[in-house]
């Protein structure tokens, strides 16, 4: 009895130890069937263990007794084995412990045995290899029934104008024929479209209705979506909000009772003249709000920038312009004094080459210029003034000198 118990105890042990010591475990599907010309996903999945570090995968298919390796997945990356295979097949990386098979438009030949097999090292170093067998086969499957989906947001019910299309998809061997039908099933219904997508662009009001759509795969027979009620609404008929009657009567008086009160006011106003008299500051004081009031509306509508800016360099224009001419008269007015200064009391500058007849002649011609300017021409006379003045002053001189050296002596 002893020792049945030691071996019961010994034998439970080594079962808890098996379990504390488990290794990963693949799992996946014993048997599958793909849709000809369509996709399928092979699962190949484990349980992450801490110290197990995955370092290969390998995807192999059997094939007529012959096994092949198609896909190699190693440090230096993913590859590919078999030509047939690139483009259409693809291994998952995420999440840890996934590395299912994917494969894309499936040929009949796709049939076959596909094992899945994982390589991990395990903590003592020594590596671990698992594998996992699915039988793949190949067949040309009906269509499903279709699901009818929107891409917007509004669901069936849109606005007016808005471009929306309704899709019709179902799963089966491709090619899938789709129609579009407008109306109920058991009446007359009438075919819209021959594709999968319906578009309305953009919807009217008249596209409302009773939609369906049908699907049909080579091999089967069609198959129809449930019925979709879809509805566009009328944007132009926006919804007022309801009032009540008191709110009605607040907010919006009627013609006849504003009429009313303001005779009443009228009659308000009259009856109170006295009692205004007495408030003389309230009269100024609305004259002042509304006073206010019209300057925050002014200035709520100022000058562009450009306006602006224009206004002051017109300014800065102006004040230079002027500022211009106030120097020029200034300085046309200090020549002007210092001619009439030199006439006066300076000596009279001149040069004559000849006697009195040139000076004279000379004179004259000084004298007949004339300019379009008044202040030259006033400047010319004070200059020919002067020129006379000497020219008499020489001519005086001359005759002395004349007169003292024939003679002898001065004459007096």
């Amino acid at each position: 009895m002893t020792s049945m118990a030691l071996f019961l105890a010994m034998a439970l042990l080594a079962h808890l130890s098996g379990h504390l010591s488990a290794d990963p475990t693949l799992e996946g599907p014993v048997k599958m069937i793909g849709p000809w010309k369509g996709n399928v996903n092979v699962a190949c999945t484990y349980g992450p263990l801490k110290g197990y570090t995955q370092v290969q995968v390998k995807w192999l298919v059997q094939q007529d007794n012959e096994v092949v390796t198609i896909f190699l997945r190693d440090s230096s990356g993913d590859h590919i084995q078999q030509a047939k295979y690139r483009g259409r097949l693809q291994v998952n990386r995420e999440p840890p412990g996934d590395v299912s098979l994917l494969l894309e438009t499936l040929e009949m030949d796709d049939r076959g045995r596909y094992q899945c097999q994982v390589t991990w090292k395990v903590p003592d170093g020594r590596q671990l290899v698992k594998e996992r067998m699915t039988e793949l086969q190949i067949q040309k499957l009906p269509a499903s029934k279709p699901q009818v989906t929107t891409g917007s947001g509004y669901g069936f019910q849109v606005p007016h104008g808005m471009r929306i299309s309704l899709l019709c998809q179902a799963q089966g061997s491709p090619p899938i024929t789709y129609k579009w039908y407008k109306g109920k099933p058991d009446g007359t219904p009438t075919q819209v479209t021959s594709l999968g997508t319906l578009l309305f662009k953009p919807a009217q009001v008249s596209d409302s209705g009773t939609y369906f759509c049908t699907a049909k795969a080579r091999v089967g027979s069609e198959q129809m979506s449930d019925l979709v009620h879809f509805v566009v609404t009328d944007s132009s008929k926006r919804p007022t909000s309801t009032m009540l009657p008191e709110e009605l009567t607040a907010s919006t008086p009627h013609p006849e009772a504003t009429e009313t009160s303001s005779r009443k006011q009228t009659t308000m106003d009259a009856g109170h003249a006295g009692a205004s008299s007495e408030r003389p500051g309230s009269t100024s004081d609305v004259a002042s709000r509304d006073q206010g009031n019209a300057s925050k509306r002014a200035g709520g509508q100022g000058l562009p920038l450009y306006a602006i800016i224009l206004i002051a360099l017109l300014c800065i224009a102006l004040v230079f312009a002027t500022l211009f001419g106030l120097c020029r008269r200034k300085s046309q007015d200090e020549h002007t004094y210092e001619v009439a200064r030199m006439s006066t009391d300076g000596p009279r500058v001149a040069v004559y080459s000849g006697g009195t007849a040139e000076a004279e002649a000379e004179t004259r011609a000084l004298e007949n210029e004339y300019h379009d300017d008044p202040a030259r021409t006033q400047d010319y006379q004070i200059i020919t003034q002067a020129n006379s003045d000497y020219a008499r002053l020489l001519c005086g001189s001359s005759s002395a000198e004349l007169e003292i050296q024939e003679n002898g002596k001065p004459s007096r």
